[in-house]
């Protein structure tokens, strides 16, 4: 069990001084013995996960990863984008495990949990030195989820990865609204910025996908909206569309509905019959929204594929059951 306000002992004797405290956010070292983990899950559409650091300057309201913060002892969800650690691992381990994945033919997902270009990157380099250390591995699949233009700044690395191995970059936008973003991703680039850097990526040969997540229910699931959000992405490039209806996991659940009660009031009420059951909402309504969205992607001239499709073409059958690694 995870006491409220104090690490987890795993955690106790890794977490490092503060390095930077910038914008009334604190950063901390964080020593990692494997910055490479290893998922067992299924249900996901790669093998291997790379976070280069834990929490994230962006603030997304509805960010699933804020309860990961309670290993570190914050108890406070606020604290997701206020503490921010920054991971260092040996490069001859990393070279190592990233070895392990290539043997796996299992995709290493970069940025499942943080956003691998959020500000702090830019100071500490640590998404850069993955991608150095990607280099020296040809062969690899890699996927980048990031909602940054700052992934740009490493194109050229990106183009030689692509050369010798798989590289997507994920560009995750919920909606090309960008006054209701400002509001629900206080800290995030806004979506035209994305899109101009989804076509920049496009333009020199590396593969881009638009991730339509979360589809906020009430806000950004209006037919109108999603398609001028797959027609706009089509048109910089994006080779396909994958959507995905909010999910509130955990403390997530709760400091999202206050947010929803203080912005938008009107829908409190909707929200909370909707996600009465827990984490997922109703049924039905997922239902809809895939439909829907499965239409407009192919309307927009994306490959009509599901969640389910792109699971099992991307994640081969695993030879044999390994380890799990947080």
């Amino acid at each position: 069990m995870i006491k409220p306000g104090v690490p987890a002992p795993g955690f106790v004797k890794r977490i490092g001084a503060i390095v930077d405290e910038r914008r009334c956010t604190e950063f901390r070292s964080l020593d990692s013995a494997e910055l490479v983990n290893r998922l067992t899950d299924a249900r996901m559409p790669f093998g291997w996960t790379v976070n280069p650091y834990r929490g994230c300057e962006f603030g997304c309201r509805y960010c699933y990863a804020r309860p990961t913060h309670g290993y570190l002892g914050h108890a406070n969800p606020e604290e997701f984008e206020q503490r921010i650690y920054v991971k260092r691992a040996d490069d001859g381990r990393l070279v190592a495990r990233l070895r392990k994945a290539r043997e796996s033919g299992e995709e290493v997902a970069i940025g499942t949990a943080t956003d691998p270009y959020q500000p702090a990157e830019g100071r500490f380099g640590v998404t850069r030195s993955v991608l150095e250390a990607v280099r020296r591995v040809p062969g690899l699949r890699v996927g980048i989820t990031t909602k940054s233009p700052a992934v740009t700044r490493d194109l050229e690395l990106l183009r030689e990865i692509a050369a010798s191995g798989e590289v997507m970059v994920n560009v995750s936008i919920a909606s090309k609204d960008a006054a209701l973003l400002r509001r629900i991703e206080p800290r995030a680039p806004r979506p035209d910025l994305r899109l101009a850097a989804m076509a920049e990526l496009t333009a020199a040969g590396v593969a881009t996908r638009l991730f339509a997540m979360p589809v906020l229910p009430y806000l950004t699931d209006g037919e109108a909206e999603l398609e001028a959000l797959f027609h706009a992405a089509r048109e910089a490039g994006a080779r396909e569309a994958i959507w995905n209806v909010l999910f509130l996991r955990g403390e997530t659940h709760g400091f999202f509905l206050e947010f929803i009660g203080r912005e938008f009031p009107r829908l409190l009420a909707r929200y909370r019959e909707l996600y009465a059951g827990g984490a997922s909402a109703e049924s039905a309504y997922r239902a809809r929204i895939g439909e829907m969205a499965e239409r407009l992607a192919l309307r927009a001239g994306f490959p009509g594929r599901s969640r389910d499709d792109r699971i099992a073409a991307e994640r081969p059958a695993r030879r044999q059951q390994l380890e799990l690694t947080w």
